[in-house]
């Protein structure tokens, strides 16, 4: 080993550059050294701004890039080594092996590490997936592929494969480059994390809007040309001609590397981690996509792959490493996205989610404005709410609506954040004026409503 106490990060986006800069901060360069290896060729960006940057709505990917290597290495004094796949972890002998862009493989000691290995795209064993024109778009570099390909071939029908956040998404910023645009999804509706009814909601606009959208229609495959490029997404009963698929089918935690090494996984296929992000192996720490957290309402493990908890997880574990003490608090999986101009948003639990808990619940969905009706610019906007009968504390909230509607979001995250009962919400003292709200804030007139039936 190294005289210097040494960290190993493996992978460099939110959890583990959150990490070990965290960790920097707690302990100088002459107390601590830093490696961190990086399967792709980008640190620290936004994988949530792809589909602005295909969309043409960012102008370039290093808008989407927060610090580069060099910036690592030159103010952080942090290692960084791109383009470097992490094979195996080898905790008797505490070493890793990395393999570099030259294919040479290499044992790096460690005395901690830090795994943020993320998470992967669900992708089918289904004919043709692996076509050219066929994209995920996890990873900045999946995005940077789609935007050249249609930047350089100028493809005019799109399929999506998916309706989650990123499907709809990927749609948005295909209509943005003149595509006609197919949504396929097997459910019910778009954007499983809402109930059908608000899933309806948002389909009826995305569909109003341009995008054709085919529900509870399950692909089989993907159909090709001479030469293998893509040509058309076959379905049970139909198929669609495309130029170009992007598949956005949710993801699954990256927990291989973990679980080969000995180090527990849990039910939900990620890395099973305490509140400081410590793993079942002494010295290993894990966050991010590829870990499980705790839902602070159901109390069940979860895996829900989102920044912000990244960002938040990769902070704590990077205290920790560092001689400090810091806990992860759990999740309430509070998401809010932006499709075509409708603005989507969610927190705690839905329907299927609170009846699988074991809570008995009511709902109130109520539909208002933005801001007051006589003022220029209101839109609708759909509120709903679920909380338990018997201690009538919120549960989860979504709403559905337009301008200035879903980050009234954070307001019931908070309250939900904090056990708060309907009754609770319902006196909140909420700012007002016209231009940005009813003077009976929606939020606050769904509370009101779901208290006086309950």
């Amino acid at each position: 080993m190294n005289a210097r106490p040494r960290l190993v990060v493996i992978g460099g986006d939110a959890a583990g550059m959150s990490a070990a800069s965290q960790a920097r901060r707690q302990r100088g360069t002459e107390d601590l050294e830093i490696l961190a290896l990086e399967r792709g060729p980008h640190t620290s960006y936004s994988a949530c701004g792809i589909p602005y940057l295909v969309g043409r709505t960012v102008s370039s990917s290093d808008d989407l890039v927060s610090r580069d290597p060099a910036t690592f290495r030159d103010e952080f004094g942090i290692d960084v080594r791109t383009g470097t796949d992490v094979e195996a972890i080898d905790l008797a002998r505490r070493t890793v092996t990395a393999r570099g862009s030259d294919g040479e493989a290499r044992e790096e000691p460690f005395d901690q590490l830090m795994i943020a290995t993320g998470a992967v795209p669900v992708r089918p064993d289904l004919p043709g997936m692996d076509a050219p024109g066929v994209f995920g778009v996890q990873t900045l570099s999946d995005g940077i592929a789609v935007r050249e390909f249609v930047d350089n071939e100028k493809p005019e029908t799109a399929v999506v494969v998916g309706g989650g956040y990123i499907g709809l998404e990927m749609a948005e910023a295909f209509v943005q480059r003149g595509m006609r645009v197919h949504l396929v999804e097997a459910a019910d509706e778009p954007m499983g994390t809402l109930d059908r009814d608000m899933g309806r909601i948002v389909r009826d606009a995305v569909a109003g809007m341009g995008v054709e959208v085919h529900m509870r229609e399950p692909v089989t495959g993907i159909e090709t040309a001479p030469g293998g490029r893509v040509r058309a997404v076959a379905t049970e009963s139909t198929r669609y001609a495309a130029d170009i698929v992007v598949l956005g089918m949710g993801v699954r935690p990256n927990s291989d590397l973990a679980r080969a090494a000995g180090i527990e996984v849990g039910p939900t296929g990620g890395i099973a981690v305490d509140a400081r992000m410590r793993t079942s192996a002494e010295g290993v720490w894990a966050a991010g996509d590829c870990v499980q957290s705790l839902h602070r309402v159901s109390t069940a493990p979860v895996a829900i792959a989102l920044g912000t908890h990244a960002n938040k997880q990769g902070r704590v574990a990077g205290t920790n490493i560092g001689g400090g003490y810091a806990r992860f608090g759990g999740v309430l999986g509070t998401a809010i996205s932006k499709v075509c101009g409708l603005e989507v948003a969610r927190t705690g639990l839905n329907e299927t989610e609170a009846e699988r808990a074991g809570f008995e619940f009511e709902t109130e969905v109520l539909k208002s404005t933005t801001r007051a009706g006589y003022y220029p610019g209101a839109t609708e906007m759909t509120t709903k709410i679920l909380a338990e009968r018997r201690s009538r504390r919120l549960l989860g909230a979504q709403i559905v609506g337009w301008e200035n509607a879903a980050k009234r979001i954070d307001v019931l995250a908070t309250a939900l954040w904090n056990s708060m009962s309907v009754e609770d919400i319902a006196a909140m003292d909420l700012g007002y004026a016209p231009p940005f709200s009813p003077v009976w804030d929606p939020v606050l007139i769904t509370a009101r409503k779901l208290a006086e039936r309950m």
